[in-house]
């Protein structure tokens, strides 16, 4: 699960970002602000994205890098946010 999520992350942020600095790949670590792939309005467009897509809430105080400024760090965060399973009672 955390492959297809990393994956369906990685591909919006090439789709929507990457062509506007002419580039074809980044790497999983790879920081989006420090290699200018986004900016404050992207921010704005990936929380959008990745509150519609995972059913998440983003809260102000969690648009910070340690979340978004990575994929794996993206990544991460997003698998922080899903519900986690419930417990089978025995």
């Amino acid at each position: 699960m955390a492959n297809d999520l990393k994956q369906s992350i990685r591909t919006f942020i090439e789709t929507s970002f990457l062509f506007r600095e002419g580039r074809e790949r980044l790497t999983d670590g790879e920081s989006l602000l420090g290699a200018g792939l986004i900016d404050s309005t992207g921010i704005l467009e990936l929380v959008t994205y990745l509150e519609s897509e995972f059913g998440i809430v983003v809260l102000d105080e969690e648009i910070i890098p340690e979340n978004l400024d990575s994929v794996d760090q993206i990544t991460a965060y997003v698998f922080s946010k899903q519900p986690l399973p419930h417990a089978i009672a025995v």
